[in-house]
């Protein structure tokens, strides 16, 4: 996807701070932080939210949590995290490729927003 920001973000032609990255998927801290520790995780492979995922392409979401574990740990967020995926507008979905949010770092409110 050409006019995609992460799909940008994968291919080097917007800096990102990166966290992680293997040859399945990147993370990296999100400019506009709702906790001390907020990371999106990214598969490199365009889906476009949640609603996209399918029986072939499925193995994508286990992958992510994966790592998810893996960089949770790394930060140190021993105390708790919170993994989000905003799926289409109403849900306040603004970036159409796949991502969780990984925030922690402090405790985090109960109620939904």
């Amino acid at each position: 996807m050409t006019d995609c920001i992460f799909c940008k973000i994968i291919a080097g032609e917007i800096p990102s701070t990166k966290v992680y990255e293997d040859e399945r998927c990147l993370a990296f801290r999100d400019i506009n932080p709702q906790a001390p520790t907020h990371i999106l995780v990214i598969p490199k492979e365009h889906i476009a939210s949640m609603a996209e995922i399918t029986e072939k392409n499925s193995d994508i979401v286990a992958y992510l949590f994966e790592r998810i574990a893996e960089i949770a740990k790394a930060e140190g967020l021993d105390d708790g995290f919170r993994v989000v995926s905003n799926c289409g507008d109403h849900a306040g979905q603004t970036v159409h490729h796949l991502h969780f949010h990984i925030l922690g770092g402090q405790p985090l409110a109960l109620t939904m927003a």
